[in-house]
C-alpha cells in the first residue's frame, strides 16, 4: 500500500518557501499540508496539522527555528524536523539537534536530494548534508573520551557513532556486520546505561557541545 508523507513548511522566504511547496507537492508520494512563514503561526497550528515531517528554517525574525522546534517537538514528538539553512557552523548545528531536530541540510541542497532527506528522516534516519555530517563526526572524535561515555563498550560508542552521522538500524547493522536485532539490542544497551529515551539524548550525553 502507497504512503503519502505529509510536510510542513516553516521559512520566512517566500520565493524558498513556494518552491519546496511545489517541490514537495509536484511529487509522487509527498504533499504539503501547510507552509508557515514564522515561528509563530507554526506553533499555533502545527499541533493540530500534525504532519510527518516538518522542513524548518533557522534564520527567521522573531523566533528561530531553533525555539520553534524546541517548543514544538514537545507538542509533536512523533513529528520529524529538518533544518534547512544556510548556517554550517558547529553551534548551530548542534544547537539544532539538541532542539529536536532529526535532520540538517543546507538550503543549496538540490531537489532531489531535499525529498530524499524527507523520506530517509521519515523511515528513521537523520539526513544531513555531506559538509554537516563532516563536521559532526569530527566533533564527535573530539569528544570521544567525554566521561559519561566510559559506561559503554568500544562497539556501543561506534553504535552510537554511526546513529549520530544518520545512520539508520540496517544501515548500522550493515556498516558493522552485525545483524539487525543485534544492533537493536546495542541500543537498547545504550540507552539504558545513559539513563536517556531516545538517540538525541544519547547523542548528547556523550558528545556535548
Amino acid at each position: 500500500m502507497d504512503t503519502t508523507i505529509e510536510v510542513a513548511i516553516v521559512e520566512d522566504n517566500n520565493d524558498i518557501r513556494e518552491a519546496i511547496r511545489a517541490l514537495i507537492n509536484g511529487t509522487y508520494g509527498f504533499t504539503c499540508l501547510h507552509a508557515y512563514s514564522n515561528g509563530f503561526d507554526a506553533i499555533k497550528e502545527l499541533p493540530d496539522v500534525m504532519p510527518d515531517v516538518v522542513m524548518m528554517d533557522i534564520n527567521m525574525p522573531g523566533m528561530t527555528g531553533i525555539e520553534c522546534v524546541k517548543k514544538l517537538k514537545g507538542l509533536m514528538p512523533a513529528t520529524q524536523f529538518i533544518m534547512e539553512t544556510v548556517y554550517e557552523d558547529d553551534d548551530n548545528i548542534f544547537k539544532a539537534l539538541r532542539a529536536g531536530a532529526s535532520g540538517y541540510i543546507l538550503k543549496k541542497t538540490p531537489a532531489a536530494k531535499i525529498l530524499e532527506a524527507i523520506t530517509e528522516v521519515h523511515n528513521g534516519g537523520s539526513p544531513m548534508s555531506a559538509e554537516v555530517a563532516r563536521r559532526v563526526v569530527s566533533s564527535l572524535q573530539q569528544n570521544s573520551k567525554n566521561s559519561a561515555g566510559d559506561v559503554l563498550t568500544d562497539r556501543e560508542t561506534e553504535v552510537l557513532k554511526l546513529l549520530a552521522r544518520g545512520f539508520i538500524y540496517k544501515e548500522i547493522a550493515s556498516e558493522i556486520n552485525v545483524e539487525y536485532e543485534t544492533v537493536k539490542k546495542h541500543i537498547q544497551n545504550i540507552y539504558a546505561k545513559l539513563h536517556v529515551q531516545n538517540k538525541v539524548e544519547a547523542i548528547n550525553k556523550v558528545f556535548p557541545q
